[in-house]
Parts: C-alpha cells; structure tokens; sequence
C-alpha cells in the first residue's frame, strides 16, 4: 500500500519537541509576514534559528500566511456566507485536491493551515502515478459536490504532468456513480486559469489569492476520515 506525501523522518519531525517548536516558529514567520517580508527569506531564517530540515520550513511556508492574503482569501470564499447561493460550476484544480485527499486517506501529514485551508507536503515536480488511494479520492470528492447540489464540475489537470491523462479518465468513470455532471481539461498552466475564474476549488495559495471566489470544501471531507494526521501550526 503507498502512502503519499509520506517520509520516514516525519514521525520525528512533526511530533513532541519538533511539532511544539514548529507551532512556536509558525508565531514568529507570521510576526514577519505581516510585516511585508517574503515568505522564502523568511522561512529560511527562521528555519535556519531552528536548524529546521527543508521538509519542515515547507510546512511552515504552507501554514502560514501574511493576514492580509489570510483575509482576502476568507472575502473570497462561499461556504461561509449564508446569504450566497453557491455557483451550479465550480473549477476544480485536479491534481492539488486529488493529491491532498490522499495524502489524508495515507496517514500522512496534512496541515490544517492559518487561512483555514488544509495543505500537504508531497511535491508534483511533473510526475504522478495513481495509488490505491486515488479512486476513493475521487469519490470523497464528487460525494461531497452531489452533498452541495453542485450540478457541474470542471476538473483541470496540468498537460505536463505524467499520467495526466490516465487520472482525467479515473475521475470521468468515477462520476457516472455520482449526480454531478464532470468535464476534464487537460492543459499547459492550470494555475493561470483558474486564477481568473470564480466557484475554484483548490488549496494553492497563489490561486486563492487571485479567484474571484472558492469554496473550502476540504475540512469537511477530511473531518469524516479516520486516521488523518491532521497538523496545526
């Protein structure tokens, strides 16, 4: 069985001593932050005070964000606003969410992060292979569009990747089980779209910041998992 976005050092490094450390650390990156400083510069000094490993300053970079990024992005984001109707489209970042639910069905370590957003540390540097847990990844998914009467998902893979293909497909046969009618796109820079769209789905802070709204429907998914190493700094 895999685990995805699983190392072995992580059950020395985001736990006890380290994981209070961290939680300590993510205080003083948000203090600089908000200040206007690059989160790059800022994780490395820090994570160099800590003598962090890379692994750990990416959990920092991903956790923590400047309050001003940590607000625009609630501004953004549907679910919470009662008096909104949700849209009857959204635009899904395929491989960021897919990726991220099984990390969480793994065991592996997923962050519950400071703008409300749950994120993983597995990288995607332009491969990708489908894991046992990937199916029922998808399915967690669309079970929860179909719970929010969501009528129509567009699902965005980058072209670039491997198996880009191969996962459009898994998800397009997952869907005939589900009331949710789903397209695929498989395109060069999936960032650039869905950064001008509204109704995205995706835990990329990059995205987030510049949609013109999202929907966080990742905790409510993980929250009915068992076994999540959920993590907050």
């Amino acid at each position: 069985m895999s685990r995805r976005g699983y190392v072995p050092e992580d059950d020395k490094q985001f736990i006890g001593g380290q994981l209070e450390l961290l939680q300590k650390a993510a205080d003083e990156v948000q203090f600089l932050l908000d200040r206007g400083y690059d989160v790059k510069p800022v994780t490395t000094f820090v994570g160099n005070h800590y003598m962090f490993s890379e692994r750990q300053r990416l959990a920092l970079a991903r956790s923590v964000s400047a309050k001003e990024y940590i607000q625009r992005r609630i501004d953004k984001e549907l679910l919470q606003k009662e008096a909104v109707s949700l849209p009857r489209t959204v635009q899904i970042d395929g491989f960021n969410i897919i990726i991220t639910l099984e990390v969480a069905l793994s065991s592996s370590p997923i962050f519950s992060c400071r703008d409300g957003v749950l994120r993983d540390l597995a990288g995607l540097r332009g491969t990708y292979r489908i894991i046992d847990k990937t199916q029922e990844a998808a399915e967690l998914l669309l079970r929860q569009l179909e719970l929010l009467s969501i009528s129509e998902a567009v699902f965005y893979f980058d072209s670039p990747v491997s198996n880009s293909g191969r996962l459009s497909e898994l998800v397009r046969q997952c869907a005939q089980g589900y009331g949710v009618s789903v397209q695929t796109k498989i395109i060069p820079d999936v960032d650039r779209v869905l950064e001008k769209m509204e109704g995205v789905i995706s835990g990329d802070a990059i995205i987030l910041n510049c949609c013109k709204s999202w929907l966080n429907i990742m905790p409510v998914i993980v929250e009915r998992m068992e076994a999540v190493w959920k993590i907050q700094l």
